[in-house]
């Protein structure tokens, strides 16, 4: 009895230096420079964005508060409205297209097919390829005169007039084709990765059940890799509606707010020196972002 009561631990005073507490200090030290570099390099121009986007400044002037006055101006402002139309346009259409290219080829080369690794790299060079040169060459193929499009056209009809693909009515479908040529080889990869994740026994016990293809890729395989396809969905839209280079490159907005886009909005308002302007643009979307990002984070929440 003696021995028990002299091994019992002291009950009166505890120790506040735990061990489960200073594991959590040290990560927090850890943590500390990386958050403190996010707040450094993004939230504070973020908020600063936030902030510009609430007042006239200019590059001479530091301006002053105006409130709502520059999105108040958005609302009545045809070229915020062209490029509020392109940019829906240009997502939803980028966005379904490489959706659907990027899951058939990305289910093609998860089969056990001849060359597949050599497929599986080729598909990478348009991702690879630096935008610049990938959107001056698909300028390139377009041009009225020598371009390639054009040069086959006139093979197949010599009397057939050269197509102006980028200043016309076509400007923004063309800008969409070399968005999604651009892009979709992301798309590919991911949804790759995604599928040998997915466990072959539950194909071989569907197959064994009498499934057949269109119901072991609708009950197997899109709910394995639903939460990659809502990840890249995200990160894809939001890519795309602030991407800049594929329409400056290509059209710089035209024809007449043809191909307008936000972030081509955005600079020229910088480049015309309408700081407060500028920022309005850019921030305007944000909360479509944020609802986004929520209900992706709602939808993947309720998986698992």
């Amino acid at each position: 009895m003696v021995s028990q009561s002299l091994s019992r631990p002291a009950t009166g005073r505890r120790t506040f230096w735990t061990g489960a507490r200073k594991r959590a200090l040290v990560g927090y030290l850890f943590v500390l420079p990386v958050a403190f570099v996010l707040l450094l390099l993004v939230a504070y121009p973020f908020a600063y964005a936030v902030w510009i986007s609430f007042t006239s400044r200019t590059i001479a002037q530091s301006g002053h508060f105006v409130g709502l006055a520059n999105y108040a101006y958005l609302l009545h402002w045809t070229s915020f409205q062209a490029a509020i139309q392109n940019t829906i346009v240009m997502v939803v259409g980028a966005e379904a297209i490489k959706l659907t290219i990027g899951l058939a080829l990305a289910l093609l080369l998860n089969e056990k097919i001849r060359g597949r690794m050599l497929f599986r790299g080729l598909v990478l060079l348009p991702w690879a390829m630096p935008s610049f040169v990938a959107f001056i060459t698909w300028k390139l193929l377009y041009a009225p005169t020598g371009g390639a499009f054009n040069l086959i056209l006139q093979d197949l009809n010599p009397a057939a007039q050269p197509i102006n693909f980028l200043s016309s009515q076509l400007a923004l479908p063309s800008v969409l084709v070399a968005t999604v040529w651009r892009g979709f080889p992301f798309w590919v990869i991911a949804f790759l990765a995604a599928l040998q994740t997915v466990p072959e026994e539950y194909y071989d016990a569907a197959k064994t059940d009498g499934a057949g293809s269109w119901q072991r890729f609708r009950h197997i395989t899109l709910p394995s890799i639903r939460h990659i396809i809502l990840l890249v969905t995200l990160l894809s839209t939001i890519w795309t509606a602030n991407s800049f280079d594929n329409v400056w490159l290509m059209t710089q907005g035209g024809p007449s707010d043809a191909t307008m886009v936000l972030p081509v909005l955005a600079y020229f308002g910088l480049t015309s020196f309408q700081l407060g302007q500028a920022a309005a643009v850019a921030v305007a979307p944000l909360p479509v972002f944020a609802m986004l990002i929520v209900i992706v984070a709602g939808l993947l929440q309720r998986d698992e």
